[in-house]
């Protein structure tokens, strides 16, 4: 069949797919949790506004970087290949490994378990009795919290099920869902701005319980840190598209199209509803509101205080339909690095097989739902939404620089687009990257160690599969 590629997958997507890939991998929880966090740092709606909107436009210089890398090599796993050519197969892997044990794997999970939290605004979700549910290994209570855990496991169960039939399934019910969010988050913001209860004047009250004012230069440059890896959870999922390049109708033209229509679009969306938040509830209420109960949510504290406690039904549904679409579509593309890593016999052999019926990596599906489920019953949240951003960012910035080494190290091959602004732009990002990763390694030692065994941990594996290819 002339649609499908070299390695048995079809090329199922085009511009209007790409760009509602970009949309739906990153849109999930972050757009209605992440302002709290990012509030008690700040103390500022201004700087919580511009926060989002300054990593948005960082985002974006990081999605123009690998448009370029995409377009001259559309490979399934994207990242996965890009980073063999430029720095060999040792980081390779290490991505590719990363991917699962943690950065794709963890999202999927922690987005799948917000989608439980949704549905238990409904339901009387279950739990064990505590002397069952305090069961601990290791610190971590798997058992906690089963009814949410179990809906979670679920859900990745269903759509993985629903992606190895195809992936034109997957992208159709992502395309619907993106719609559907993309609307409630106007309806949340036109009603918050139309509403009475809000005020311009809390736009630009400052918290009377946090201060930055005070902060030194570097003081305040740190704090700012700290808030924008809460922002990038949100924005996290930007790297989605390249995952699935080998799947594009026409990987050089529309990869570009696609990452600048759908995050201007999500950057947009984002300072909108932020501000709309930010309108409603003075920011000293968002604070107190969020710290004295962790599992209360910004957004539903403002459609609360419009329509009162009947809002809340409101933003759950607006909440699993977000990460519904979300998790649906990280589970889409992260398969692929597991299946690209196989086929360059660095993973499991069974991973490399496609769908004899529905060309689709199957078992790199199965696989990733088995080890998203584990994830689910191990760690909170905030725990796993903490360990994906620093873990990425240590790739992000290698990618992204990578850039500029491929253009000394392979000058003569066709770029058929050039990253926009460069080398400036790629330079820029790469070296946010380095000072995020600095300021959480200082604000966070235990957290980013973590992050660096999970890294780490694949390279026994690496040296038993590269020991297994010299003797085949």
């Amino acid at each position: 069949m002339d649609n499908v590629t070299h390695k048995g997958l079809k090329k199922s997507f085009g511009l209007r797919m790409a760009i509602v890939i970009v949309i739906s991998s990153i849109i999930g929880s972050g757009v209605f949790k992440k302002v709290a966090p990012m509030s008690e740092a700040l103390g500022s709606p201004l700087l919580v506004i511009g926060a989002f909107a300054l990593s948005g436009l960082l985002t974006l210089f990081g999605m123009w970087s690998i448009a370029e890398l995409g377009s001259m090599y559309p490979e399934s796993g994207g990242p996965f290949a890009w980073l063999e050519k430029i720095y060999g197969k040792m980081v390779s892997f290490l991505y590719g490994w990363a991917s699962f044990t943690v950065i794709q794997t963890a999202a999927i999970a922690s987005i799948a378990y917000v989608f439980a939290g949704a549905v238990g605004s409904y339901i009387q979700l279950p739990h064990l009795p505590e002397e069952i549910a305090s069961f601990s290994i290791f610190g971590i209570q798997p058992l906690d919290n089963i009814g949410a855990k179990l809906i979670a496991c679920c859900l990745i169960v269903l759509l993985s099920l629903i992606n190895i039939r195809g992936a034109k399934w997957g992208g159709n019910l992502s395309m619907v869902f993106a719609v559907i969010i993309i609307f409630c988050i106007l309806f949340i913001a036109s009603i918050a701005f139309g509403s009475r209860t809000g005020l311009m004047q809390n736009l630009s009250t400052h918290s009377s319980v946090i201060s930055v004012e005070e902060l030194s230069f570097w003081g305040l440059l740190g704090v700012i840190i700290i808030a924008m890896r809460h922002a990038f959870w949100a924005y996290e999922g930007w790297m989605a598209l390249g995952f699935v390049g080998e799947e594009l109708e026409k990987p050089e033209k529309d990869i570009s199209k696609a990452v600048t229509i759908g995050l201007l679009t999500i950057v947009f969306l984002y300072v909108l509803v932020n501000a709309a938040y930010l309108y409603v509830m003075p920011i000293d209420d968002i604070i107190r509101e969020t710290t004295a109960d962790q599992n209360k949510i910004a957004a539903v504290l403002v459609i609360d205080k419009i329509f009162g406690t009947g809002g809340a039904h409101l933003i759950s549904a607006m909440i699993l339909i977000a990460t519904f679409g979300c998790t649906n579509a990280t589970i889409l593309a992260s398969a692929r690095i597991y299946y690209a890593m196989a086929h360059k016999g660095f993973f499991f052999e069974k991973i490399k097989k496609s769908h004899s019926k529905y060309s689709t990596p199957h078992n790199s599906l199965i696989l990733q739902c088995v080890w998203a489920c584990i994830l689910v019953f191990s760690g909170s949240f905030d725990l796993l939404t903490d360990l994906v951003v620093i873990v990425a960012f240590s790739f992000y910035g290698l990618i992204v620089f990578g850039v500029i080494l491929l253009r000394k190290k392979e000058k003569n091959t066709i770029r058929p687009y050039k990253t926009l602004g460069y080398p400036v732009i790629p330079i820029i990002f790469s070296l946010f990257c380095i000072i995020l990763l600095g300021v959480t390694f200082i604000e966070s030692p235990e957290k980013s160690l973590t992050g660096l065994f999970l890294i780490f941990s694949g390279l026994p594996f690496y040296f038993y599969w590269k020991k297994r290819a010299i003797t085949l």
